[in-house]
């Protein structure tokens, strides 16, 4: 990381975080911060597999949601410092361990060092397809760097109400931006590549059980985390995306939310999800027409989803 200031993401933080001046991300230094670094079976079905998408989980966020499901490392609290030579030693190490693809998550504010990496690593055998997984707050001048390097954009899209992106992400300012990011990853990656050929027109369920999937090689997909008592927002980011792209993405609809101690004073968030406001998500999707996505089944709510951060693989 070099002494030139950090605009990476929507925040503009203009600080140099090399001398430690930390933006809203919360990272400072001039290394790289990881805080896990394994096969994690997860994701969606294309995604994960069998044998598990190598996930590296970076430190710090720069949205930071207040009912964030990973808050300490998006706050920056957990993380080791390494090196852009060891984060491509570190995709290597996935790749022999029989990994799907590298799974970057919440790397934007470490994307030039990626670039970097990535790089290094394509040099010394890297073959895998290159998954960025992000919330979908993101510049589109920093997603161009990505082009050539970025294989499947796996993004969040949360917000279509800006007064709930303010409330909960401070950011109120998301929805215009997360439509404008999206929009740069669909012209990166205008059309979903499959290792096998994909049969179109099937939402399948999110599952970690052991079939044969057909792995996502290029694309996008975007992800709606339903929230309680916010299934009007939920709806309409699945009307923007589905009628502005149509067949061009997958949607994923997650029902996963755990409410954590940190949304304790937020009582509209402090529950799980219903199984009838769920339901009404996934029927209000298929009743416009979404055929292409992921659906989770059963009780996928649970801290069992959050990964332990103990710096297993960095």
């Amino acid at each position: 990381m070099n002494k030139t200031t950090c605009n990476l993401c929507p925040r503009n933080c203009d600080v140099i975080r090399s001398l430690g001046r930390g933006g809203v991300c919360g990272m400072t230094g001039s290394q790289i911060y990881v805080a896990r670094a394994a096969l994690h079976m997860w994701e969606e079905p294309c995604i994960s597999g069998n044998t598990g998408s190598g996930t590296v989980f970076f430190s710090g966020c720069p949205l930071r949601c207040v009912y964030c499901q990973n808050s300490t490392i998006a706050h920056g609290k957990i993380g080791k410092p390494i090196s852009i030579e060891r984060l491509a030693e570190i995709f290597l190490e996935l790749q022999e361990q029989g990994a799907a693809n590298i799974n970057l998550v919440t790397p934007t504010h470490y994307t030039p060092e990626i670039v970097e990496a990535v790089k290094a690593g394509k040099e010394k055998g890297l073959i895998l397809p290159i998954i960025y997984n992000c919330s979908g707050y993101e510049k589109v001048e920093t997603l161009k760097l990505l082009e050539g390097i970025v294989d499947v954009y796996l993004t969040d899209f949360k917000y279509m109400e800006e007064e709930v992106a303010k409330r909960y992400s401070h950011a109120e300012d998301y929805p215009e931006i997360a439509k404008q990011a999206l929009r740069e990853m669909v012209r990166q990656q205008p059309r979903p590549v499959f290792s096998e050929e994909k049969r179109e027109g099937q939402i399948q369920e999110s599952s970690s059980g052991v079939q044969n999937f057909d792995m996502m090689q290029k694309g996008v997909i975007v992800r709606h985390l339903l929230l309680p008592n916010h299934l009007r927002n939920a709806k309409k980011v699945v009307k923007y995306v589905y009628e502005t792209y149509g067949n061009q993405v997958y949607i994923s609809l997650l029902n996963q939310y755990t409410p954590l101690p940190q949304v304790s004073d937020l009582p509209e968030l402090n529950r799980k999800v219903t199984k009838r406001e769920y339901n009404s998500l996934v029927d209000y999707a298929i009743n416009l027409g979404v055929e292409q996505g992921f659906i989770q089944e059963g009780e996928a709510a649970a801290e069992s989803f959050i990964p332990a951060f103990n710096y297993e693989g960095v």
